[in-house]
């Protein structure tokens, strides 16, 4: 797992900080193109684009608060002892719990856990948390009125057993 994680690093570095500019390039250069012949739909796209930007900065930042707190207060040591290689169930207890009581739009968790993944987080932890955000505790009340405790009850049994099935699978097909 380490071998792979610091090769991954490597190949980072090697990734050319030009290839975000050439692609905003040619973003520009469609719009522009598209702006020649239709300025009335191109004006709406950017107006719409410029409000979803609106929307998303502050998330982003929320995300950037988050990354930031999690290298601050997690430490590598931390991660490898209770979400590491020699974890066991502990990380997968860990990683279920926290993927169930995780709120929020996925996409603020990806580079939460990319750098967990960094400081020694097993991958098949990684999948077991994504799949365990299924469970909604806050919304287990509304589950139980529409459709009964019972079915309620083996949806969340059957949603953690698979979450730890998914990790298990995840993981061995990671070493292969």
């Amino acid at each position: 797992m380490n071998n792979r994680v610091e090769k991954q690093k490597k190949d980072k570095k090697k990734e050319s900080p030009w290839g975000a500019y050439v692609f905003l390039l040619i973003v520009l250069l469609v719009y522009l193109v598209i702006f020649l012949f239709d300025s009335g739909r191109t004006l709406v796209a950017l107006q719409f684009s410029f409000e979803m930007l609106k929307k998303l900065v502050p998330i982003l930042g929320l995300v950037s608060c988050f990354m930031f707190l999690n290298n601050l207060l997690v430490k590598p040591s931390w991660v490898k002892n209770h979400v590491g290689e020699d974890s066991g169930w502990k990380g997968v207890f860990i990683a279920v719990v926290g993927g169930a009581l995780s709120m929020g739009p996925i996409y603020v968790w990806y580079g939460i856990l990319q750098e967990l993944q960094e400081k020694g987080m097993r991958t098949s932890l990684i999948a077991s948390f994504l799949y365990a955000r299924s469970v909604k505790p806050q919304l287990l009340p509304l589950m139980v009125y529409y459709f009964g405790w019972l079915y309620a009850l083996v949806l969340v049994v059957y949603l953690i057993l698979f979450s730890v099935l998914n990790g298990v699978m995840t993981g061995r097909m990671m070493r292969s």
